[in-house]
């Protein structure tokens, strides 16, 4: 049966035993902004939908958790542990594609600090959208090229080239490096085409026999 009348989490606690020292760490260190104030207890607008309060304790018993995005975790890390938080884990890629840190607060809560890894940064590149069956040669082309492409914009091109090729396979329902080549350079519009060369020719690929392909429509 569900509960009627439920509106949503609205704070995570966590308990302090020295409320001034845990607001110069998550307020001074962590950017974390004041919502409201009374003796023995803070509210902070943490950047999300539920607010962090911290509220005095002579003796904290739980221990609590946060995982918090940052920019840079290696700066962040550097300074929670000169505002006297300890280091629980160093660094570390994990299998979301994420870098991230551990540490502990002086009263012992855990702080996660995290960013999302670039494409540039991944031990491979992600898996071409495919639906035809690829040459090894082929999938490994495209892959290479896609390199050139700005990482914000990389995934939205990885889908459109991949989709530009499949349908220059057509009924022969294999993808050969031939298909990647054009689909690679068709699939930018005329106007902006000519940034395709310079990747293409890194890779050894004789542009010239492309001439109908970079002239196309």
């Amino acid at each position: 049966m569900t509960a009627a009348a439920v509106f949503g989490v609205t704070h995570v606690e966590l308990a302090v035993s020295d409320i001034a020292r845990a607001r110069r760490l998550y307020v001074d260190t962590l950017g974390f902004t004041p919502a409201a104030e009374w003796p023995g207890a803070i509210d902070l607008d943490a950047g999300g939908t539920v607010l962090l309060r911290l509220i005095e304790s002579a003796r904290p018993e739980q221990r609590g958790a946060l995982r918090i995005r940052v920019a840079s975790v290696e700066a962040t890390l550097a300074a929670l542990q000169q505002a006297g938080c300890a280091l629980a884990h160093a660094p570390m890629r994990t299998d979301a594609a994420e870098l991230q840190a551990s540490l502990r607060d002086p009263d012992g809560h855990g702080l996660t600090v995290w960013r999302a890894l670039s494409e540039d940064e991944y031990e491979a590149p992600p898996e071409l959208p495919k639906q035809l069956i690829w040459d090894d040669d082929a999938d490994a082309l495209l892959k290479q090229l896609l390199r050139s492409v700005p990482t914000l914009f990389r995934s939205l091109a990885r889908r459109k080239v991949t989709r530009v090729v499949e349908e220059l396979a057509g009924s022969h329902g294999r993808v050969g490096r031939e298909q990647v080549i054009r689909g690679y350079i068709l699939s930018s519009p005329r106007i902006t085409r000519g940034r395709n060369r310079k990747p293409l020719v890194e890779a050894g690929i004789d542009v010239e026999r492309y001439r109908a392909d970079w002239d196309a429509d």
